[in-house]
């Protein structure tokens, strides 16, 4: 079965709420229409009716109308959210006032519902920046317990079936953390792994990327991914990890075979962590153009709720994808 398709079957049986902050975007608007009428999860738009209602009219969307749509500026949760909001920030010292601005901002205004239980998960950022979406998320939502580092994850569903999991593999971190250390690498390893099960269906297979396999290179660098692989096997000792090793010893099962003996990993790996964002950006972008794979993602790790920031050049299917895979992490949650 079609990862995303099955994906998209799984979120219709949650019935989950999915708020969508970017509520007059017209690639937004257009996905939400599909995500109501394939019956995926529950919407919530934010921004002004009319204008909602006006371009739902042009772009002849009638699943629209089943949305629940929130003006930022005048809604009936206002004052509780402000106050919470204060509760939250007393710390930093905001004021009332402060808050108030703040949840008209629509970015801030999602983050909140879901943190009062008002939707189970968030997307945005078709028409924001990552760092805009999710600023307010770190500052409201924030991290799971026990969780210190945010990652993004992307599955690849690349043509040739015998690589990963019959054409699907999961690569992180691509989009959130420059330069991890040991110990935050291993966060996004097992948190990775997670995220497959949660997602993917399947078993995770973590090989721990490097220019170096089982000691064939020394630097600094090898080092950090040797004791990232250390501490995530300890910390999920029900999870296959194994590292360092390089891309082709990792996925190849011949090469796996001459380069790391003994290895479970090496060779059948369905889930690489890269080293640093670097890696892992140009990585998932030369694969998806250059090996015309999909990209699906990113999917957001590590919060304490499910929000998933996309790519302003997204496509609606990529709105409507993404939607259906915060209900998945919901449900898993």
């Amino acid at each position: 079965m079609d990862l995303i398709y099955r994906i998209k079957e799984n979120a219709k049986k949650y019935g989950k709420t999915i708020v969508l902050p970017e509520g007059t975007e017209e690639r937004t608007l257009k996905a939400a229409d599909i995500i109501i009428g394939e019956g995926i999860a529950k919407i919530v738009l934010i921004g002004d009716r009319q204008v909602i209602e006006k371009s739902a009219q042009n772009y002849l969307l009638s699943n629209i109308k089943n949305a629940s749509i929130i003006d930022p500026k005048n809604h009936l949760k206002k004052d509780v959210y402000i106050d919470t909001m204060v509760e939250l920030r007393k710390k930093k010292g905001l004021s009332r006032e402060q808050a108030q601005t703040l949840l008209e901002d629509p970015l801030y205004l999602a983050a909140m519902m879901v943190k009062m239980g008002d939707a189970d998960g968030e997307v945005a950022g078709a028409d924001n920046a990552t760092g805009d979406v999710l600023r307010p998320a770190f500052q409201i939502v924030k991290t799971k317990p026990g969780v210190s580092v945010v990652s993004g994850a992307f599955f690849m569903i690349v043509q040739d079936k015998s690589y990963g999991e019959n054409g699907v593999m999961v690569f992180a971190d691509c989009a959130v953390h420059p330069n991890p250390t040991a110990e935050e690498l291993a966060e996004i390893a097992v948190e990775t792994g997670k995220t497959t099960r949660a997602i993917g269906g399947f078993e995770p297979k973590i090989a721990m990327l490097s220019f170096s396999t089982k000691g064939s290179a020394k630097h600094e660098m090898v080092d950090k991914v040797v004791k990232a692989t250390e501490l995530a096997q300890k910390m999920a000792p029900d999870m296959k990890i194994d590292g360092e090793l390089q891309t082709d010893a990792a996925i190849v099962p011949s090469i796996g075979a001459k380069k790391a003996k003994g290895s479970e990993i090496a060779g059948y790996a369905n889930v690489l962590v890269f080293p640093t964002l670097e890696t892992g950006n140009i990585a998932y972008k030369l694969v998806q153009r250059l090996g015309n794979a999909k990209a699906v993602g990113p999917v957001l790790q590590g919060m304490a709720a499910p929000i998933n920031d996309l790519s302003r050049g997204c496509s609606v299917e990529d709105i409507v994808s993404l939607v259906a895979i915060t209900c998945n992490q919901a449900a898993a949650m």
